[in-house]
């Protein structure tokens, strides 16, 4: 059985999260930031950071960072940047002050949340008039590489769901965030064997060891096979869905 507690899932899966989860196309950082001034001067959480990538494309704009993540394998194994600061807290309990930040960013996170507590949580950091951006890298399945890998994922998948493409559809919000603008990006990831393997493996949903495991590497080993290039890669393609709140927040933070 995966473990029940989002905060502790990723615990045995921080070296494959780094080493083989796919990063976020520069449109779509383009997107999230856009509006909000000289990136400079922003003041960004990163919510359910994980292993700090979101965090770090965003550092490199110019923005000052705070990686809110739960899980302490997950920080231990984010490599540093000196606009990033790591520091444990959860969606519904970050530990930021009142109106501190401008963004808030929930980068493959969000479906882990309580998203009445969650979103309660974010009015209350983000300054007035500041925007909330929730990210997925969702693997196209109208493409025959993805949909012949999620069929495999889907038939060990140890929670019988991926939440994440659920999320993704149409996440649960509440106010004042009811109101979301979509915006889709194309990602492409690059994968070898081992890399297709180990995206797998970096699923939380996904067994980990024993007969399921090896079933499905070797499963992997022949999708593989069967698509790869010449020079031994695949593209992996993803719509990149990001939601954006436009709404301005100030009589909500004063209500609370």
């Amino acid at each position: 059985m995966a473990e029940r507690d989002p905060t502790r899932r990723f615990a045995d899966r921080a070296d494959d999260y780094v080493r083989f989860r796919p990063s976020y196309p520069p449109g779509a950082i383009d997107a999230i930031l856009e509006g909000l001034g000289d990136p400079g001067s922003l003041i960004v959480a990163d919510v359910g950071a994980g292993t700090g990538i979101s965090a770090r494309l965003l550092a490199e704009r110019g923005a000052r960072v705070i990686a809110v993540e739960p899980n302490e394998a997950m920080r231990r194994a984010a490599r540093a940047h000196e606009r990033v600061q790591w520091r444990d807290g959860t969606g519904e309990a970050t530990g930021l002050e009142r109106a501190s930040v401008d963004l808030v960013v929930c980068a493959q996170a969000y479906h882990w949340m309580d998203p009445p507590r969650a979103c309660a949580e974010f009015a209350r950091v983000l300054r007035p008039s500041g925007r909330l951006a929730l990210m997925w890298n969702d693997g196209d399945e109208s493409t025959p590489v993805a949909k012949a890998y999620y069929d495999l994922l889907r038939k060990v998948a140890t929670d019988g769901t991926l939440s994440h493409k659920t999320a993704a559809a149409g996440p649960t919000l509440e106010a004042p965030f009811e109101a979301m603008r979509r915006l889709t990006f194309r990602n492409v990831q690059r994968l070898d064997e081992e890399g297709l393997i180990g995206r797998a493996m970096s699923a939380s949903y996904v067994p980990k060891a024993g007969a399921d495991a090896e079933r499905l590497a070797g499963a992997i080993t022949e999708l593989h096979a069967k698509y790869a290039a010449a020079e031994g890669l695949i593209d992996f393609e993803y719509e990149v869905v990001i939601y954006l709140s436009e709404n301005p927040i100030r009589a909500y933070c004063r209500s609370r």
